[in-house]
């Protein structure tokens, strides 16, 4: 912003819109990541299962901005994105599933 002298928005700025959208798309995504992460660790799912959840999240959440940096190789923003979603998915599936089996086992 700084730097194009622009103080709010955009100002139809390409690369600040880019810049714009990577720290809106974190911030639509990285706090349900974590919830679901502190819950699978307070529910007392193994770490060895936590471990590739994070690493799967974080991996997506570091992917698909470096895709935005190269919008000629969509690949590694598309990656990024599946894998946020798939681990937010795991994450809510193992959660649930998790509390099931302690219940049932006992």
């Amino acid at each position: 912003r700084r730097s194009n002298k622009i103080s709010l928005g955009d100002g139809n700025n390409p690369d600040l819109e880019k810049a714009v959208r990577a720290h809106a798309n974190l911030l639509e995504y990285a706090p349900i990541g974590l919830l679901l992460l502190g819950c699978a660790e307070l529910n007392g799912v193994t770490r060895w299962l936590l471990a590739i959840l994070a690493l799967a999240f974080v991996a997506g959440r570091l992917l698909h901005p470096a895709g935005l940096n190269k919008p000629d190789n969509m690949k590694a923003r598309v990656l990024g994105m599946q894998l946020t979603l798939v681990s937010i998915l795991a994450l809510a599936a193992t959660n649930v599933l998790w509390i099931v089996w302690r219940l049932i086992a006992g």
